[in-house]
């Protein structure tokens, strides 16, 4: 079963500059680690994938992050699985 996206923390970065993601993705993944949310969800939009790839490119380095995917239905989003 599949739960609807807006059953899962999510941050949408639509929008922002590179600094900015880097910024706001580091302390929303800290702050769901602190709250033992397992699972998380990044909205970045489809466009020209360009933030898609710079968020994909953040969470690669972060040791937090135990795995992350594309939603299959939504493009648009990344679900990630923390290290809790």
């Amino acid at each position: 079963m599949i739960l609807p996206l807006n059953q899962y923390p999510n941050l949408d970065v639509h929008g922002e500059t590179r600094d900015i993601i880097y910024t706001v993705l580091k302390e929303f993944i800290m702050d769901n680690i602190k709250l033992s949310n397992s699972v998380i969800v990044i909205v970045h939009g489809k466009g020209q994938g360009i933030l898609k790839r710079e968020v994909h490119y953040y969470l690669k380095q972060m040791k937090e992050v135990k795995t992350y995917h594309l939603h299959y239905w939504n493009q648009g989003a990344t679900i990630v699985e923390l290290n809790i």
